[in-house]
């Protein structure tokens, strides 16, 4: 496996656990819907979350959650509401993006609740 998939993979997990101390009931996760894939789903009381996770390691210029673009929220906001209409799910809606840096010195992660909308 390329070692960014792993690192990927890894910033997930970590995103999984982190996201489950807060309380979070993690739904799904690598939930795809045609090419597209949001990374996680869960339950945060009586909303619905979609999280897209970046993971990069310290030598990286751009902090990770600057990296999801307008074409990526547009396709994890379609693929949400897919999940949305198959499920026939009743709940508010946000997307959060979990940022994690790894580096020698350890992890640092950073929840963003709403980090994006879907425009009108």
């Amino acid at each position: 496996m390329a070692q960014h998939n792993e690192t990927g993979k890894e910033g997930e997990q970590m995103a999984v656990d982190y996201l489950a101390a807060k309380g979070f009931k993690i739904m799904e996760r690598n939930w795809r819907f045609k090419k597209n894939e949001v990374d996680i789903i869960a339950r945060d009381g009586n909303e619905i979350v979609f999280v897209e996770v970046k993971t990069r390691h310290e030598n990286f210029l751009l902090e990770p959650e600057l990296t999801v673009s307008k074409k990526q929220q547009r396709s994890i906001i379609n693929t949400a509401n897919q999940y949305i209409i198959e499920r026939n799910i009743d709940m508010e809606a946000r997307f959060d993006i979990v940022s994690i840096v790894l580096s020698s010195q350890g992890e640092k992660i950073l929840h963003i609740d709403n980090a994006f909308y879907p425009q009108v």
